[in-house]
């Protein structure tokens, strides 16, 4: 780490979460479950729609780099947590809030954010990583939206912004078949910024990106990301219908189905109701 490290007292609330100054001006977050893939529970996902308003009031962060530690990215949403949303009001309604909040907030954030992916990219994990300014996957990445395999709507992030980088037929293909993209295919069809080949190279190249942007303009490219970002805010309605949706889902018997057959690794036998 560089001797410059600043004070990370800023971040003392966001326990699920590990900080650091890789060089001064650079904030690295770190999602860390150990023996989970870093999922999502119920602290973590609270952290990640709530630390990017601290980011973008600390002075002395330039720019932020969000991976995960060990061998992936993300796995998604822990389903533990997932299962208290399919069966409590009150935290359905809190994470329903949470998931909303991660969207808008890695959008307004005026510091720019780099994700730098490896191993599996999904779910609450994946919002960061392709609503950052610069994605960065390594080659064999796999990325995979995996809502409607577990039998919800695809909402998180997705409606807001897969059909602006890849085009409509790509994520509608994607997003209704949760087949998995590797990173090579990412960057190939515009789902993120670059790619890489492995992820020695993956942590150097984002050091590299966040490093120039640190020592750019910062009212240049502050007002350049809310400029570009005006297309995903026009795009709010689209993805404030999908999050209703899949939170609807929540509620109805097949999330139930699609846990279970997560957990006993088997494909899922849907019985829910069909949407007339």
């Amino acid at each position: 780490m560089d001797e410059t490290t600043s004070d990370l007292q800023p971040y003392a609330e966001f326990e699920s979460l590990r900080f650091s100054r890789p060089k001064q001006g650079l904030l690295e977050i770190v999602m860390s479950t150990p023996g989970r893939l870093n999922a999502a529970g119920h602290d973590m996902h609270r952290d990640l729609a709530n630390v990017w308003r601290a980011i973008d009031r600390d002075p002395a962060t330039k720019v932020a780099i969000i991976r995960g530690e060990g061998k992936a990215f993300s796995s998604g949403g822990d389903l533990d947590l997932v299962t208290d949303m399919a069966n409590d009001f009150e935290t359905r309604v809190r994470v329903l809030k949470e998931a909303r909040d991660l969207v808008y907030e890695v959008i307004n954030c005026s510091k720019p954010i780099i994700s730098a992916m490896h191993g599996v990219a999904v779910g609450a994990g994946l919002v960061a990583g392709v609503l950052a300014d610069v994605s960065i996957a390594t080659r064999d990445c796999r990325i995979i939206d995996g809502h409607t395999k577990l039998g919800v709507a695809a909402g998180d992030h997705a409606a807001i912004i897969w059909p602006l980088l890849i085009g409509m037929a790509k994520a509608k293909y994607y997003l209704l078949t949760c087949r998995p993209m590797t990173g090579e295919d990412a960057e190939r069809m515009g789902l993120i910024s670059l790619v890489v080949d492995d992820e020695e190279t993956l942590h150097a190249e984002a050091l590299d990106v966040a490093r120039t942007l640190r020592d750019g303009s910062q009212s240049a490219i502050r007002w350049t990301k809310y400029s570009l970002n005006q297309w995903l805010r026009q795009a709010g309605p689209t993805f404030d219908t999908s999050l209703a949706l899949e939170f609807m889902g929540f509620a109805g018997p097949d999330v139930h189905e699609g846990v279970a057959a997560i957990k006993e690794k088997r494909p899922p036998r849907f019985t829910g109701p069909a949407s007339e």
